[in-house]
């Protein structure tokens, strides 16, 4: 009987627990250099690492459990915090705590206000049906299976730099589920380009995954060398789609009419949403300002704009034969877009961010990263980054690599952040795409009809990181070795 995608998750999983438990004996052989690294060495190095992992696998086991994904690691966060506070005040030392906790809370609040922002304008989008229109236009179209493979997935790799590859891939996922409601084979195959194309897309722009806007926002890279990206991810999307195409039904559906009209101000909505990619952008090159102080000013501007909506709306309601969607005469409440956003995502990164950052108060991080970035060299190291997103999640991850803060050029930096958004891919829990679309194809689009294409996927992956060593060599200030 085939096993559950968490059963799977947790198998894979714990080896790499195993290797966390084993940390604090491994640090022994490496200096900290923070005020808590000797907490690497006593009992409250071993409980944080022991209290993080079994928050980690509670996770893993979220469908198991029902507990929500952000709920054991803020409870493991603020008791691991807890006893590294304690223990560093029996020795005489009451702020160090404090001025790290602090330090990460900064780091924690920049991304939550900076996401906060971009899910509203999101959730606006949703709620003046753009993404609806979107998909009624395509399935009213008569696309073959093969075009729609090959739509969907385009349409993918370049929503996804603006809107995320988790709402993309969400939406293309509606699209695939409705033309090919009768076809579970080109579902399940339709699913998986999504995925790879949605990761794919989503790792040459900050806006595109957590892990670029992490590591953009730290300003590691600048936000117009993202885009150097383009050529190596495109790669990464085209190869499997390629070995795909074959497998993919040479039939086409029955088309539906299904018009769907956009609500009153859709159009704005999304030109406001450019105008504050654009002013985030602006105020962290030019003004050398946080992009989210950058995004929360675009968001204002909506609110004024809802403000407008909400002023100029008809009470009447009009004969929908000649005003279509009623939605064209409703009102907008910006701040009901703010209540939908994902708070279990927001909150998660809040826990990740401050248990990884306790791991790094007690010098485990600098030990790791003098393993992997020392012994190992950068480039191994940072394809092994890539690795690991595919069996961990590419967040807990690229926190750990932000947090270790190796000496790198940004040809290194461009490549973790290629590998931590793409490969995530090569499994389907591996994503929060491949996970939300098992769960919105439930029964069509599986763990294991997705690992049926993880050769592919892999060989993508080799090969983007090979086109970015050659395409991007510029980047790199020696030799690429290790």
């Amino acid at each position: 009987m085939p096993r559950s995608k968490p059963a799977i998750r947790t198998l894979t999983i714990l080896p790499l627990l195993g290797l966390l438990l084993a940390l604090p004996g491994l640090i022994f052989a490496s200096e900290g250099g923070n005020p808590g690294s000797v907490l690497g060495h006593g009992w409250a190095g071993y409980t944080a690492i022991g209290l993080f992992a079994l928050a980690y696998l509670l996770v893993v086991l979220e469908e198991f459990t029902h507990m929500r994904k952000s709920k054991p690691v803020m409870l493991a966060a603020g008791v691991i915090w807890a006893i590294l506070a304690w223990v560093m005040g029996q020795a005489g030392d009451t702020h160090s705590a404090e001025a790290a906790v602090r330090h990460y809370l900064i780091e924690f609040a920049e991304l939550f206000l900076f996401l906060l922002a971009a899910m509203t304008y999101v959730n606006a989008m949703s709620e003046r049906q753009i993404f609806e229109a979107l998909r009624a236009w395509l399935v009213s179209r008569g696309f073959g299976y093969r075009q729609l493979f090959w739509i969907t997935g385009g349409l993918a790799f370049l929503l996804s730099p603006l809107i995320d590859n988790l709402t993309t891939a969400l939406v293309m996922c509606a699209v695939l589920l409705a033309v090919g409601k009768d076809n579970v084979k080109f579902v399940a195959i339709g699913c998986v380009n999504v995925v790879v194309a949605a990761n794919a897309g989503g790792a040459f722009s900050p806006f595109g995954d957590i892990t670029t806007l992490m590591v953009w926002q730290k300003g590691l890279v600048e936000f117009a060398t993202f885009f150097a990206l383009l050529v190596p991810s495109l790669v990464n999307w085209l190869l499997p789609a390629a070995w795909m195409h074959f497998a993919v039904p040479n039939e086409k559906p029955r088309a539906e009419s299904d018009h769907v009209q956009m609500k009153r101000g859709a159009i704005a909505v999304m030109a406001l949403f450019g105008l504050t990619i654009l002013i985030a952008v602006s105020f962290h090159n030019f003004l050398h300002l946080p992009p989210f102080f950058g995004m929360l000013t675009g968001l204002a501007l909506l609110k004024i704009f809802g403000y407008y909506l909400n002023k100029t709306h008809k009470k009447t309601l009009f004969d929908t034969e000649n005003y279509g969607d009623i939605g064209e005469v409703e009102s907008f409440d910006s701040f009901e877009y703010i209540a939908r956003a994902e708070w279990d995502t927001l909150l998660f990164f809040f826990g990740v961010i401050m248990c990884v950052g306790a791991l790094g108060f007690c010098g485990y991080l600098a030990m790791a990263s003098g393993f992997f970035y020392g012994d190992l060299g950068a480039t191994w190291a940072n394809v092994l980054v890539g690795v690991l997103s595919a069996i961990v999640d590419n967040i807990p991850v690229m926190v750990a690599v932000l947090q270790m803060n190796p000496t790198m050029d940004t040809g290194q930096w461009l490549l973790v952040t290629l590998t931590a958004g793409v490969g995530g891919s090569m499994l389907s829990v591996g994503s929060a795409a491949g996970v939300a679309l098992m769960g919105q194809a439930r029964g069509k689009y599986t763990f294991f009809g997705h690992l049926k294409w993880t050769p592919a996927i892999a060989i993508g992956y080799a090969a983007s990181i090979l086109v970015h060593l050659w395409w991007n060599s510029r980047y790199f200030e020696a030799a690429v070795s290790g």
